[in-house]
């Protein structure tokens, strides 16, 4: 039920006070929080990776020893994978659009969400807690490998805790959002009536329910391993090192598109809006978000291609990899056809956009080099693989984010940035990302392995280039940043609609008021991305 009361006040402005917030039922509150959670820790990841790369500038030790190299990677992936990419979406733009997109309240269980946040409190609370207890925080990297993950005097247990009460926040997240899209939306709105970020949040709180809890079992077992010495894992004592792999790739291939679903999403909202033209294959687009949340599950082999597995099952796994690429290339090829003819504005979210699927090609292709089993055996465990997971992660994922933040913020709090710095922002960005990764695919191809903080001096010269990169890609993250917040304190009010969106968002004030609509909205005639003035031939 909907708001009726044309005064009510804007969800900033209801209640005011710490308290307010950290206890809020709001979904709109709660996607705040965890912008400026997930935001910070994204910030932390951004700072241990560029010690990183003050470390590789240079052949031999130079910052720090290996074994600290070893704990600041760890700490590297455990927060941009499990503190940022995982969460950042759907917590974030999920949590605060999904039920305006919608037409309604609220989600389904504003408790459950609040506490949803909370747990990932708790967790990150954990995995930072690594630095101050015991012998500081783990050393396996973000896959916590067996038999090491169970033998090294590091802080893994409170690592691997962290990474099991996050899990229990993502499933949460990700059941509230099945059950709103299945019981909460406007009268007269049916699935295929649905924006394409809806669509794709479902596919991902799918994966979310079904595939987290595997993870979660697996952590407990390496628990039960360190603690009980109960022989899982550690061949020492009766255990397969192989059977770990298997459980932590059966969960953590589909983790991959819970990063990449929402990002895609966002691209599939922000390309019609900014060429003003009814998207192209919407249901192709809404339902190859469902093939990839269903193929995922079945590609986990190909990060074992090295392990030790059977000639048919190596093949099999390969070949249905390629699978996972066909709905995806149908995403990218509609969303080619619906700029085609538009009325195309250059604006910063489309920017970002168009980068997304420039990065998403290059983090996707090589996805298929690995895939390919013949490949994979040269390529396995080098910086190839590094390059590839990040122009799909950072180049994928984190551009979707930022997109998706400069397109969403005039609704947020109702003011507008400086266009002019986004743009510059962008610029850099885009060009310090692909001089940081690059090379690192060009790397791998050379034969440099990944995880180890010292090489040969024949990878001198690009990782050089890399490291150049990230303090380029750094610059243009700080520019965008202080562009933003300087807006959030004294932007220009925003329209209630500066894009022309038709989405159920862009009909309700700016920021949105505490119901989210003071009036029922009207359902676009046509679908959600019925543009009436849009030239579709």
């Amino acid at each position: 039920m909907t708001g009726t009361s044309a005064s009510q006040p804007s969800y900033l402005d209801v209640t005011k006070g710490l308290f307010s917030w950290i206890f809020t039922l709001d979904h709109k509150r709660i996607g705040l929080l965890y912008l400026y959670t997930v935001g910070s820790f994204f910030l932390v990841g951004v700072i241990l990776g560029v010690i990183m790369r003050l470390e590789l500038f240079n052949p031999g030790a130079d910052i720090i020893e290996a074994q600290t190299y070893n704990q600041v990677f760890t700490l590297h992936g455990v927060i941009m994978v499990f503190l940022f990419i995982i969460p950042s979406i759907p917590a974030v733009f999920g949590n605060f659009f999904l039920p305006i997109m919608l037409g309604t309240d609220d989600v389904a269980f504003p408790r459950i969400n609040l506490m949803s946040w909370w747990l990932y409190v708790i967790g990150a609370i954990f995995a930072l807690g690594t630095l101050i207890f015991g012998d500081g925080p783990a050393d396996t990297g973000w896959t916590f490998y067996a038999p090491y993950s169970v033998k090294t005097g590091t802080n893994v247990s409170m690592t691997v805790l962290a990474a099991f009460v996050l899990g229990f926040s993502s499933i949460l997240t990700g059941l509230n959002f099945i059950v709103t899209i299945h019981r909460l939306r406007a009268p007269g709105m049916g699935f295929n009536d649905m924006p394409l970020f809806s669509w794709a949040l479902y596919a991902t709180s799918w994966i979310q329910l079904l595939a987290t809890p595997i993870i979660g079992i697996t952590l407990l077992m390496i628990l039960a391993e360190r603690v009980l010495g109960i022989g899982l894992f550690d061949p020492a004592i009766g255990g397969d090192p192989i059977l770990y792999q298997h459980l932590f790739w059966i969960y953590s291939h589909p983790a991959v598109y819970i990063m990449a679903l929402p990002a895609m999403g966002i691209v599939s909202e922000i390309i019609p809006t900014f060429s003003q033209r009814t998207i192209f294959g919407y249901k192709a687009i809404a339902y190859s978000s469902m093939g990839i949340a269903l193929v995922g599950y079945f590609v986990w082999g190909h990060h074992m291609f090295t392990s030790g597995m059977s000639g048919p099952s190596a093949w099999i796994f390969s070949l249905l990899t390629f699978f996972v690429a066909i709905p995806t290339s149908i995403k990218v090829f509609n969303w080619l056809a619906t700029l085609y003819k538009g009325s195309i504005d250059i604006e910063v979210p489309l920017l970002y956009a168009l980068a997304f699927i420039f990065n998403f090609l290059i983090g996707g292709l090589t996805g298929l080099v690995v895939g390919a089993l013949a490949a994979d055996v040269h390529l396995h465990d080098t910086y190839f693989v590094v390059g590839h997971f990040h122009y799909v992660m950072l180049g994928g994922t984190g551009f979707a984010f930022i997109g998706g933040l400069h397109y969403w913020f005039p609704k947020m709090w109702g003011k507008m940035y400086n266009k002019a710095v986004a743009k510059l922002a962008f610029a850099i960005i885009f060009i310090g990302l692909n001089i940081l990764y690059f090379p690192m695919l060009i790397l791998g191809v050379m034969g440099m392995p990944r995880r180890y903080y010292d090489y040969l001096p024949e990878f001198h010269t690009l990782n050089q280039v890399s490291t150049v990169g990230s303090w380029i890609m750094v610059t243009g993250l700080i520019i965008m940043l202080v562009n933003l917040f300087i807006a959030h304190k004294r932007g220009k009010k925003a329209s209630d609609n500066p894009w022309n969106g038709i989405t159920l968002e862009w009909q309700t004030k700016s920021p949105p008021p505490l119901y989210n609509f003071d009036k029922m909205p009207k359902l676009a005639k046509g679908g959600p991305y019925n543009y009436p003035n849009a030239k579709n031939s």
